[in-house]
C-alpha cells in the first residue's frame, strides 16, 4: 500500500476544533487513523464532537483552552505530551470576527471601533503566534512536524466590509512564510510550515452574513456566488484533502505556501 498521504498515529492538534470546520477536519483524519487533539472554549460542544468521532472508530480527545493565553496553551501542550509523547501536526483553525471590526454598507471608516479590531487582530493573528510558538517545541525535540494555519480570501482580496479579519488574514499569511524559513534554516527542513486558504464555506460565523433565515442568499452571499465560478459555497469535508496532504510526506519539499480552496473564487476577474 502506498502509504504517501498517510495520517496514521500522527498527533494532530486541532485549535478552533469544536468551529464546523475544525470539528469536521478533526473526524476526516481520526477516521484517516491520526490522533486527534481538539482544543476549543466550549467543552460540552468539543466533548460532543470527540463522542460522535469515538462512536465512528476514531480516536480523539478534547481539550479547553484559550489561544490568546501561553499559559493555557502550555498546559495543553503538556497533558499532550505525557499522553501522546509528541506533536506531528498544528492547524491553527481558530479564528473569528466581530460586528465593531466590520464596516458595514451604510457606514465608514470613522465608525470602526479600534478595541474590536484589536480583539479580532487577537484573536486570529496572535491566537495563531502563541500555539505555534508552543506546539513548535516539541517538533523541534523531535526534528520534524507540520504546521498549517488558516488564512482567508480575504487575505488576498479587499474584500469590503471585514476591515479587521483581512488586516488578521493577510498577517497570517506573512506569518507563514516567515516561519516556513524560520525553521527550515535554525531547526530543521523537515519540520514544515503552510497555511490553507479557504474561500467561502457555510459558517456558524459568516452564515447569517450569506444567507437569510430561509436559506436563500444575502446580497452579499449572491455576490459570493457571482464571483465563484463553481457557483455554490463550499463544503466544509473539502478542505479535508488539501489538510490531509499538507501534514503527510506527500507535500515533504513544500512549506511557506498558501494552498487556497475556493471554488475558483480568487482566480475569478470579471
Amino acid at each position: 500500500m502506498n502509504e504517501l498521504f498517510s495520517v496514521k498515529d500522527k498527533v494532530v492538534v486541532i485549535t478552533g476544533g469544536t468551529g464546523v470546520l475544525g470539528a469536521c477536519i478533526g473526524e476526516y483524519l481520526a477516521l484517516e487513523g491520526a490522533k486527534v487533539v481538539l482544543l476549543g472554549r466550549r467543552k460540552e460542544e468539543g466533548d460532543r464532537i470527540v463522542n460522535d468521532i469515538v462512536a465512528k472508530g476514531g480516536e480523539a480527545i478534547f481539550l479547553t483552552t484559550d489561544v490568546m493565553s501561553a499559559d493555557a496553551v502550555q498546559r495543553n501542550c503538556d497533558e499532550i505530551m505525557s499522553r501522546y509523547g509528541r506533536v506531528d501536526a498544528l492547524l491553527n483553525a481558530a479564528g473569528g470576527n466581530m460586528p465593531g471590526a466590520t464596516i458595514q454598507p451604510d457606514g465608514s471608516i470613522f465608525d470602526l471601533k479600534v478595541e474590536d479590531f484589536q480583539k479580532v487582530l487577537d484573536l486570529n493573528l496572535t491566537g495563531t503566534v502563541i500555539p505555534t510558538q508552543i506546539f513548535l517545541k516539541p517538533m523541534v525535540e523531535a526534528g520534524k512536524g507540520a504546521i498549517v494555519n488558516f488564512s482567508s480570501m480575504a487575505a488576498f482580496r479587499p474584500l469590503t466590509r471585514v476591515l479587521g479579519y483581512a488586516a488578521a488574514k493577510a498577517g497570517i499569511s506573512n506569518f507563514t512564510a516567515f516561519m516556513a524559513n524560520e525553521v527550515a534554516t535554525k531547526f530543521s527542513p523537515s519540520i514544515r510550515v503552510n497555511a490553507i486558504a479557504p474561500g467561502f464555506f457555510l459558517t456558524n460565523q459568516n452564515r447569517a452574513l450569506l444567507t437569510n433565515p430561509d436559506g436563500s442568499l444575502t446580497s452579499r452571499g449572491a455576490d459570493v456566488i457571482r464571483q465563484t465560478p463553481f457557483k455554490r459555497f463550499g463544503r466544509p469535508e473539502e478542505l479535508c484533502g488539501t489538510i490531509q496532504y499538507l501534514i503527510s510526506d506527500a507535500s515533504a519539499f513544500v512549506t511557506g505556501t498558501v494552498a487556497i480552496v475556493d471554488g475558483g473564487f480568487n482566480a475569478f476577474a470579471m
